[in-house]
């Protein structure tokens, strides 16, 4: 079974389809979809949709591009959700998406850069890991990890060197790999998806962003991450089941409340093999 360690099932992308979307997922044989906040507008969303869908799991956290409609009183809320919800039946696995984002035009770095502080000061205080954003920030990101040490994490959508790779590696973290790897001119993405020790690879979708090759631009989805991994397992010469084994085990190494839920039989057991989808 395959986990898809980052999907947005709570964007207006999905509103009019999500049921038809995980249903498709576990069709599919994704076991397990990790869905990350991106505010705190969001955080009500994400714990709905985790409480309707089994095998659906949150992480809470403001990611970088929201930090400029955030203030002081969200990061108090944040700490006070991941608190309220941790003690529930649906608890978070990550504090995320979080991070810095140099790609956007005046990024207001340093309000990013104080949110992402705050961020991983919380990560640390709950004992959670994180779900990081580092587009053209890997630098910086990792400048703070090692300031504000955390419980490991994904950086997720990695497009960074093999030396970065490395540092994350070194910090307790797994790399993020999903739709961009599939196509043939990301070489660099492509080079590291070989070289990069396998225990050292997540996969996700990023949906509804980040199409694979084959969408050509349309809605991504958590139905697709089987053909992602069978793209990454042939890009290795290794066989789809043994990637998405190794892969499903370094999620359930990196976010440990996954696998604890899944024992504790929170999630169902076989994951999205159990056709409940509840229509409300």
């Amino acid at each position: 079974m395959l986990v898809d360690t980052h999907c947005h099932l709570a964007a207006a992308a999905f509103a009019d389809d999500c049921d038809a979307v995980v249903a498709a997922a576990a069709t599919a044989g994704v076991s397990a979809i990790v869905v990350p906040a991106v505010d705190v507008a969001s955080f009500t969303a994400v714990h709905a949709g985790c409480q309707r869908y089994p095998g659906c799991v949150a992480a809470y956290g403001i990611h970088p591009l929201s930090v400029g409609q955030a203030g002081p009183a969200d990061l108090l809320r944040l700490q006070e959700w991941l608190q309220c919800v941790s003690t529930g039946s649906h608890p978070p696995v990550a504090v995320g998406e979080i991070g810095l984002d140099l790609f956007v035009a005046d990024p207001a770095i340093d309000r990013q850069e104080h949110f992402f502080i705050e961020q991983l000061k919380i990560a640390r205080a709950c004992d959670l890991p994180v779900l990081l954003h580092v587009r053209r920030a890997v630098d910086r990101v990792l400048k703070q990890l090692r300031r504000i040490r955390v419980r490991g994490g994904i950086a997720h959508a990695f497009n960074g060197s093999r030396q970065q790779a490395d540092e994350f590696i070194k910090l307790g973290f797994k790399l993020g790999f999903g739709g961009a790897m599939t196509y043939p001119g990301s070489t660099r993405i492509r080079r590291l998806a070989v070289s990069l020790p396998l225990q050292a690879i997540v996969l996700e979708t990023d949906a509804p962003d980040m199409p694979p090759a084959w969408l050509a631009g349309g809605r991504n989805a958590p139905a697709e991450l089987p053909r992602i991994a069978a793209s990454l397992a042939g890009l290795r010469g290794i066989g789809v089941a043994d990637l998405a084994d190794a892969t499903s085990a370094n999620a359930h190494s990196v976010l440990p409340r996954l696998r604890l839920i899944g024992r504790s039989g929170t999630l169902a057991p076989d994951g999205f093999g159990l056709p409940i989808f509840p229509s409300e």
